[in-house]
């Protein structure tokens, strides 16, 4: 999948690669809207969260604190 290039359904499957990486149990309460111009911020965030192994309790809040910020409103 080449993930360079703005499509929904590329927003939507880091999303939810996003949600399955960290676990969150409340993954549904963040919706994965996303709007292109926030595509480039939703890419660093895959690519930061496809590079770790495990994450601490406050990343897990920073990188969800972010993609709330990252959908559409």
């Amino acid at each position: 999948m080449d993930l360079t290039n703005w499509s929904e359904e590329n927003a939507v499957f880091m999303f939810e690669e996003i949600k399955r990486k960290l676990r969150m149990a409340t993954g549904g309460s963040i919706k994965g809207n996303f709007d292109e111009s926030k595509y480039e911020d939703l890419k660093d965030l895959y690519d930061f969260v496809a590079s770790k192994d495990s994450f601490s309790i406050s990343e897990i809040d920073s990188i969800t604190s972010e993609l709330g910020k990252l959908r559409k409103v």
